[in-house]
């Protein structure tokens, strides 16, 4: 019986001149190879990619997707149709826009409360406490930060060139509790939980919206509680086609006024796995791809 090499697309972006940010990408390579697969890291938007060539084509990090949101959408639509795309690209096109917490909250997951205001909206925001504003299409805080009630016309500024560029932007509440107990992010593969993580927070006070920002600040490993896990359950059984129709998520966690945990975002595109974090999760992470290349 002749042994059939699996050929595995890692999708990534071009950092162009700056090194690549992916800490895991090398590594998840040489893995899958030491495992006796082909895998190649591959740009999403290289022109001379061969999709059909490969059985698998594995969203990894395509960090500069939020820039070119429909350019991007519609490459994970054709890619799907050349070869196995996962996250598959109808999970893709509903989870590349942050409304989606909509459909989660419609569905009685716990989240983050969230107004969206589209360019045209009538502009209301909160008078009585801290909020955040930031776009339905951004990844790594683009176009984010935190504002009081005080800084009413620095917010508006923002709202002012996000809907000039034809973004609709969210506004939510800033939870104060992610300055001392953190944000969490709960990571699943295969259908299973995988690691955690904890983080501190992002938006510093007086950050300006396009101003640098860590993406990860203070990572550490993370015990994650049975009410945190099964929040997080309750948000991937809400995606469209159920929890089976993705291979990997990560649902980021924060607690609410009342100390309940609360969805704040739900990453199925391009979420980082922190494998450089959670090394023992790297044979699992591998036994996983190698499968779904095989289906």
């Amino acid at each position: 019986m002749e042994y059939v090499v699996a050929r595995i697309a890692l999708v990534t972006y071009d950092p162009g001149e700056e090194p690549g940010a992916d800490r895991d990408l090398s590594v998840l390579r040489g893995a899958l190879e030491d495992a006796g697969a082909v895998a190649d890291i591959v740009h999403w938007d290289d022109p001379g990619a061969d999709w059909a060539g490969f059985d698998l084509a594995l969203i990894r990090s395509t960090w500069d997707y939020s820039w070119r949101v429909a350019e991007f959408v519609e490459w994970a639509e054709r890619c799907a149709g050349l070869t196995r795309l996962l996250n598959p690209a109808p999970v893709v096109r509903w989870n590349t826009d942050k409304r989606y917490i909509g459909d989660l909250a419609d569905a009685g997951v716990p989240v983050v409360p969230t107004r969206y205001l589209a360019p045209g909206d009538p502009v209301e925001l909160p008078g009585d406490h801290d909020f955040v504003v930031k776009p339905t299409a951004g990844a790594g805080a683009r176009y984010a930060a935190r504002y009081t009630p005080k800084e009413r016309e620095t917010a508006l500024g923002q709202l002012a060139r996000m809907h000039a560029e034809g973004l609709t932007a969210m506004v939510q509440p800033y939870v104060t509790n992610i300055d001392t107990r953190g944000e969490r992010a709960l990571q699943f593969f295969g259908g299973r939980l995988l690691h955690a993580s904890r983080k501190g927070a992002v938006l510093e006070p007086g950050t300006p919206y396009d101003g640098h920002k860590t993406p990860h600040p203070r990572l550490e490993v993370w015990e994650p509680t049975a009410a945190e896990q099964a929040v997080a359950e309750r948000a991937l059984a809400a995606v469209p086609g159920g929890a089976d129709s993705v291979l990997y998520a990560r649902v980021d966690l924060v607690d609410g006024d009342d100390g309940a945990p609360r969805v704040m975002e739900l990453e199925l595109v391009e979420p980082n796995l922190f494998l450089w974090l959670h090394p023992e999760s790297l044979p699992v992470v591998v036994d996983e791809i190698l499968r779904a290349a095989a289906l």
